[in-house]
């Protein structure tokens, strides 16, 4: 699955919203995109193994229930609609999206998926990218059907845009055949080449404000450690696959707003910078560990998935990891609000100081009618299933 790569975003999205929170009634759209660490649903309307549809998963959700968020509780894009006065975005494919719920935005994430299409082959069923990108203009036609094309038009270059990838094309490379094409060297130009053009088409559907997160520490989630390390250090090869996708994937960005014209339609944020002072102090944080996680078997607790049978910490709250991959919902929140004061390091470009623009609380009620209903008996694929499989 996805490498915990925690999203710096917030400073970038209250930067882009102006000097007030709004209301949720009247928030911006917010829509998302990627993997298992912003993928709020989805999966569970699929056939695939890439889900987190059982608990222990969601035990502290507001309905302590799992939800399909591969974490305790809320997600980075929950997180990020309380930051902004917002009720999060449901799953595209929830049958509860359409009516006054398109206002709100959509999360098209989907858990295994990279930005290389055989990224995630082993999972089968999963949204790829394309296939994302295709939801969004089916979403788009949805929304012009419920509100007008011009006002629908008008929404969408207004909304924030969250993309977050790349974990998967380092985690799962074993199973990719394109990856063994290349060494690390060419190997990750030639993903950043394919993340332009993912970033470019939604610019094309009139996205104007993306925010696309680079790697965090994949290289010393417990998984890793659980596979790979003896005494607790981190993978060489992965730390320098990271240290090599993450400027490179800036200047991308940069690049890519110059080809637009403008300097600000296209964000990076610095995961790995947090998420190394995250690793190695998990103290400062309040932590006991940043290597064990929560939930899950084996050394670390790194080996699979968090199941009913696996071992499950008693207090969330000191462990920075859910389970092998993804960060606890307290994790998340620290990391949320230290991005509250993001500088240059953290995102970029930026070109004010930043400012805490939200109302300040940190934690927003999800109201009864934006929580996630139960799950349909039946699931279901969107389409032929040559839409999912194909590599």
């Amino acid at each position: 699955m996805d490498a915990c790569s925690p999203v710096l975003v917030v400073a970038a999205l209250l930067l882009l919203l102006g000097a007030s929170a709004p209301t949720a009634s009247a928030a911006r759209a917010f829509f998302v995109f990627g993997d298992s660490l912003v993928d709020n649903g989805n999966n569970n309307y699929l056939m695939t193994t890439a889900r987190a549809e059982a608990p222990p998963y969601g035990i502290d959700f507001p309905t302590h229930m799992p939800t399909g968020r591969f974490s305790n509780g809320l997600n980075i894009p929950d997180i990020i609609s309380e930051y902004l006065g917002a009720e999060p975005a449901l799953p595209y494919l929830s049958p509860y999206m359409r009516g006054e719920n398109l206002l709100v935005g959509a999360n098209f994430a989907s858990a295994g998926v990279g930005i290389l299409n055989d990224t995630g082959v082993q999972f089968v069923n999963i949204i790829r990218m394309a296939q994302q990108l295709q939801n969004f203009q089916d979403y788009q036609r949805r929304l012009a059907a419920y509100i007008g094309e011009e006002a629908a038009r008008e929404r969408v270059s207004q909304a924030l845009v969250l993309i977050t990838l790349g974990g998967n094309d380092f985690y799962l490379v074993p199973f990719s055949a394109r990856s063994q094409q290349f060494e690390i060297h060419d190997y990750i130009p030639f993903i950043i080449s394919s993340q332009k053009e993912l970033t470019h088409r939604l610019y094309e559907l009139g996205a104007r404000r993306v925010i696309v997160t680079g790697t965090g520490m994949i290289w010393c989630v417990p998984a890793e450690l659980a596979l790979h390390s003896l005494d607790g250090s981190c993978a060489p090869d992965l730390t320098r696959a990271a240290d090599l996708f993450n400027p490179q994937l800036e200047r991308m960005l940069t690049e890519l707003n110059g080809e637009v014209g403008h300097d600000d339609v296209f964000i990076a944020a610095n995961t790995n910078r947090v998420s190394f002072d995250f690793m190695f102090n998990p103290q400062q944080y309040g932590f006991a560990t940043a290597k064990i996680a929560c939930c899950g078997q084996g050394p670390y607790n790194g080996i699979g998935l968090c199941t009913p049978a696996s071992n499950v910490c008693a207090n969330r709250d000191v462990y920075a990891y859910w389970d092998a991959f993804h960060p606890t919902e307290r994790a998340n929140r620290i990391i949320v609000a230290n991005s509250m004061h993001g500088t240059t390091d953290h995102i970029s470009p930026i070109t004010t100081r930043i400012a805490p623009y939200a109302d300040g609380q940190g934690r927003r009620h999800i109201p009864e009618s934006r929580r996630d209903r139960p799950m349909p008996t039946a699931l279901v694929g969107i389409g032929s299933s040559a839409t999912y499989t194909s590599t």
